[in-house]
């Protein structure tokens, strides 16, 4: 729904009337330079938190994950607050369901958590585009992204006025949570532009009050850009378990010589990227680092302590010299698995804690998980022959981007005419941002992969052609970069096409969101040669009286996207791996005697030849992620 001011104030206002939320008296949370440390209600305090994102986690699970969080003995919860989840189209804001940041807020209190918030407006978090709109790459393609650019800055404070207004009820001081908010995202890493954190600093400032406690997050090394001395926003560091603590927090005591020690990002595992192992973090060494921090009086938050889900196209991709996309399955190797159940890095966690403080008694349990075995793909529908699913068609000589269609996820289809070739013709595509599959007079051709970072021109050999043919290119956006130089990337077909080095003019581009499965013109599958890649198949299948959380398993399918019920999974890629199965959390299945549909939208290469018998997926009570 659209938020205008008018519409906040009656919101705040309806909202203090009925005292949902309300100001204590003489709740504070403040620094004590002096005695370095936090004050909370002018006692000294020290918060052991744990990084959860309400973005990755159905709402239905919230409280459930808040809990087991302080059964842990937490006694907070960091949160980013990603824009693009908020504000998918200029002016166009959503809070509710599972993007109703207050509520999740309003859960953590409940449970007995306080929360440290993270509004960006860049939050990096391994999410498509660091949490950054793409819409603002095609209202100014030289936007200086994460810099004192007048109109960047003119987007980041319309937005931050939205956020921050419906934020302020909620901090401590107010009767609410929220503790301390931090100020852009390890900045240290992206640039040194002292002005923009200073006009941050105003802004937040302006929309929060003079006295909420306000921080930077940068490793070590990168502090001295990242923060902004001799200002009211309080500079903290961010290291994993092969950092010396010691020597950590030294380097944040250059840049703040009084005050608490904070780490803000203890890394419990690491991230992922497809087509290479899963990462793991060792319990035993992390418990071992964690006490080795909280015997300096310091605090800490655990990144992550669940790391949830990137459902539907919201996982990023990381650069070095080379492309790295990242996967669905955002586990972190955290002390709570992707679907939220605590392991021996939870317990040993909080045996750790309870050296330092209080732990509650109890540990809830893992959420039920069923198999419900295997659905047989019934239905068919070919991408080429569903003009249903093209949301935009646009003509130009050259193919346009994503960002000049006003397109954030999914694909783009081009189509253009190839004269007569030989055998042996070179079709190359230049700028390829990521992945596209080419058809040449409805015969596959083959599939080009981006690699690198920077040079993604890739070509492959065609022909020969008699006659003039219609060439198809479906590209798939595969997450935008998140980190780094490169967040202000642009998607499909960057700079043309060439047949034999000559540029191939006259193109449709054609916007396929893949956001309504009901839209997809199925039939039957039954006889007949179908074209297996850039294809949709659909099953049905029974969730029981009661559905439980399972686990999407695709034998012999390559790569795609999958659907449960018009819930978009996020995308699959078994063969590349290393996340072999999807989470299903239970939310999104109905009950018997409703049938649940599961729709695959195939980009290479189904296991669906006549007769069918190996056209089906499966559903698992475990995991596989590598």
């Amino acid at each position: 729904f659209l938020i205008t001011p008018a519409v906040m104030v009656l919101q705040l206002s309806v909202v203090l009337a009925c005292g949902i939320i309300s100001a204590v008296a003489g709740a504070s949370f403040t620094i004590d330079y002096q005695h370095d440390t936090f004050l909370k209600d002018d006692v000294p305090f020290r918060y052991i938190s744990g990084s959860l994102h309400y973005s990755r986690v159905p709402s239905y699970y919230w409280k459930d994950r808040l809990s087991k969080m302080y059964a842990a003995g937490l006694n907070a919860v960091q949160t980013y607050v990603p824009w693009n989840f908020h504000e998918p189209t200029p002016g166009v804001h959503e809070f509710d369901g599972d993007r109703d940041v207050a509520q999740f807020i309003k859960t953590a209190q409940e449970v007995g958590l306080l929360v440290i918030l993270r509004p960006g407006p860049y939050i990096c978090a391994e999410w498509d585009m660091g949490g950054l709109p793409s819409w603002l790459l095609t209202i100014d393609p030289s936007i200086g992204l994460r810099s004192s650019d007048p109109t960047y800055l003119y987007y980041v404070d319309r937005w931050m006025g939205v956020l921050l207004s419906l934020m302020k009820p909620l901090l401590y001081e107010n009767g609410g949570p929220i503790i301390s908010v931090q100020v852009e995202n390890e900045y240290g890493f992206y640039g040194c532009d002292n002005n923009y954190l200073v006009h941050l600093e105003q802004l937040f400032r302006g929309l929060l009050g003079s006295t909420v406690v306000l921080f930077t997050t940068d490793p070590p090394g990168v502090l001295k850009c990242g923060s902004l001395p001799n200002s009211t926003v309080y500079a903290t560091v961010d290291f994993g378990i092969s950092s010396d603590p010691v020597q950590s927090f030294d380097a944040q005591r250059e840049v703040e010589p009084h005050g608490p020690l904070v780490n803000s990002e203890f890394y419990t595992g690491w991230l992922d990227f497809w087509g290479q192992p899963h990462q793991t973090v060792n319990s035993t060494l992390f418990a071992n680092a964690l006490d080795s921090v909280l015997k300096l009086n310091a605090n800490v938050n655990m990144y992550m302590f669940e790391g949830g889900t990137n459902f539907a196209f919201w996982s990023g991709s990381d650069t070095s010299d080379a492309f790295l996309p990242e996967p669905t399955s955002y586990d972190y190797n955290a002390p709570l698995t992707e679907a939220g159940d605590p392991w021996e890095k939870f317990m040993m966690i909080r045996q750790v804690i309870g050296k330092y403080q209080p732990v509650p008694p109890y540990i809830p349990p893992p959420t039920p998980k069923t198999a419900y075995g295997q659905v047989m793909m019934t239905d068919y529908a070919w991408l080429l022959d569903s003009p249903q699913l093209i949301s935009k068609n646009v003509t130009s000589e050259a193919p346009l981007t994503m960002e000049a269609l006003e397109q954030s996820f999914g694909h783009v289809m081009y189509r253009s005419t190839l004269p007569p070739c030989p055998s042996g013709s070179t079709l190359s595509l230049l700028g390829l941002h990521d992945r596209g599959v080419v058809y040449v007079g409805g015969a596959l051709q083959g599939t080009l992969l981006r690699t690198k970072a920077v040079n993604s021109n890739l070509s492959m050999i065609v022909g020969p052609f008699m006659e003039s043919a219609e060439v198809v290119i479906v590209v798939e956006n595969m997450g935008r970069i998140n980190f780094g130089s490169m967040i202000n990337e642009v998607k499909g077909i960057l700079y043309g096409v060439q047949l034999n080095g000559d540029p191939v003019e006259g193109w449709t581009s054609q916007s396929i969101p893949l956001n309504d499965t009901t839209k997809i013109p199925f039939q039957a599958l039954s006889g007949g040669r179908l074209t297996l890649s850039t294809a949709f198949f659909r099953g049905y299948f029974s969730a029981g009286s009661i559905p439980n959380d399972t686990f999407l398993s695709l034998p012999g399918w390559s790569k795609g996207q999958a659907f449960v019920n018009g819930f978009n999974l996020g995308r699959y890629w078994p063969s590349a791996g290393p996340q072999k199965t999807l989470y299903v959390p239970a939310s999104v299945l109905k009950p018997a005697p409703y049938m649940n549909d599961l729709v695959l939208f195939e980009i290479d290469n189904a296991p669906c030849s006549s007769p069918y018998t190996s056209c089906y997926a499966e559903f698992v009570s475990t995991p596989d992620i590598g």
